[in-house]
């Protein structure tokens, strides 16, 4: 009989340990940052302060878990779309706007995108995010201390019902050493009926002269997507590249039923990546990816000290990474390794059940989501050059199936996980 209750009382206590993995929802699809203007004056300027349709939201009050602060909905705002941007959390969180839940983010670590609008209403509302204590996604966290409830920079921006979703570059070398660069915009409606917008694009090289400009009207049916293509010529002395890391600038507007709805700007770097037996070629030149493995809050003059060392890439360790190290990266000429944040070193090596969740099917849907989601943030970085899957989590199928996701969207960047231990979730890339 003691035998009996001692064993009741055993899974009684591991069902009060164990919390329950709570999958994302509500949450937009993930995408590198995008900024939506009111001029094509204010998108030049970029000065990172409010407009029309951006607010900053920096006045927020914590209770227990629970960040909460006050916003408002201008009468600009009327017939568009309100997103809520976060750039990170200390843990998986959900958002309420005035008392109702909207989203969870199960990812923490990558900025997330909500879609407010149903929830909003025009003048003042509150907004919540609100932690989860205990954390379900510890065992995927091995590098954080029981941290501190905290959060990231956030903002509300507004954007038409038809709108500029993201931004996507591809580079092809031509075998005369220039090379054709496609420009991929996606485009998004929310309407519920078919809807007809015209997309402006111009291409523009450092001096300012046209590489690419023209518009094409999108109709998309209800809550569809579809991609904007279109080609340019980019010259090989200015291809993007460690000793030179040109960048572009492109301008988008959309405009509805003749008037200007958004304006975009964005800096573009072009450069092509090829992979021969683990070697990496930059613009069809090879270069020697000399790593030094880094937090992502290392600072400007850190990283002008490991340049001086040798070092030409940064390999990150796991947790949020700021936009501005990326950018930064981009305008020196660094190379990054984008790192997925997974680790899961406290949970063993085992790959039996119990074991290391990297073996654990339940744990799949966590795996994808944070390999994508690191990918989908960072891949129109020209610096990022290569993503790690994960870092000292073992192996299983969570590893293989992301390894396998990941190289379904055809990039020709490597994705690695080092600890993989010669299996073959992991593509080949020399690294000193």
């Amino acid at each position: 009989m003691r035998t009996i209750l001692s064993t009741i009382a055993l899974f009684s206590l591991c069902g009060l340990c164990a919390q329950e993995y709570t999958p994302t929802y509500g949450r937009e699809l993930p995408r590198g940052e995008i900024l939506a203007y009111p001029s094509a004056e204010a998108a030049t300027a970029a000065d990172g302060g409010d407009n029309r349709y951006f607010t900053r939201l920096t006045e927020w009050n914590l209770k227990d878990n629970v960040f909460s602060t006050p916003f408002t909905v201008p009468f600009a705002w009327a017939n568009r779309q309100v997103l809520f941007h976060l750039g990170w959390a200390s843990g998986d969180y959900e958002v309420r706007v005035n008392g109702l839940p909207v989203a969870c983010n199960a990812d923490g670590n990558n900025p997330a995108e909500i879609n407010i609008t149903k929830q909003a209403k025009e003048g003042r509302n509150m907004l919540e995010v609100i932690l989860a204590q205990p954390s379900s996604v510890t065992p995927l966290e091995s590098w954080k201390e029981a941290p501190a409830p905290s959060i990231g920079g956030a903002w509300l921006m507004s954007q038409p019902t038809l709108r500029v979703r993201d931004v996507v570059t591809r580079t092809r070398m031509g075998e005369d050493g220039n090379a054709t660069a496609e420009i991929a915009v996606a485009v998004k409606s929310e309407a519920l009926n078919p809807r007809t917008s015209r997309i402006h694009y111009q291409l523009l090289t450092p001096t300012g002269e046209n590489a690419a400009a023209g518009q094409k009207d999108v109709t998309l049916d209800m809550r569809r997507e579809d991609t904007l293509r279109f080609l340019a010529r980019i010259p090989a002395n200015l291809l993007w590249s460690a000793e030179l890391p040109t960048q572009y600038t492109l301008r988008l507007k959309t405009q509805h039923e003749g008037r200007y709805v958004e304006y975009l700007e964005l800096r573009l770097g072009f450069r092509s990546v090829e992979m021969q037996d683990g070697r990496m070629s930059l613009n069809a030149r090879p270069v020697t990816l000399r790593v030094r493995e880094v937090p992502a809050a290392i600072t400007e003059n850190e990283i002008a000290a490991l340049r001086e060392q040798g070092f030409n890439t940064l390999k990150l360790l796991p947790g949020p990474v700021p936009e501005s190290l990326l950018n930064f990266c981009d305008v020196q000429g660094l190379y990054v390794i984008a790192q997925a944040p997974i680790d899961t070193r406290r949970s063993g090596e085992s790959r039996r059940k119990g074991g290391n969740p990297s073996n654990d099917p339940e744990w799949q849907p966590a795996y994808l989501e944070r390999t994508e989601n690191s990918y989908h943030t960072t891949k129109r970085h020209p610096s990022v050059v290569a993503f790690a899957l994960a870092t000292q989590s073992a192996n299983g199928i969570n590893l293989y199936e992301s390894y396998l996701n990941m190289k379904r969207f055809g990039d020709s960047r490597p994705f690695i996980y080092p600890d993989a231990g010669g299996e073959w979730d992991s593509d080949k890339l020399a690294l000193e």
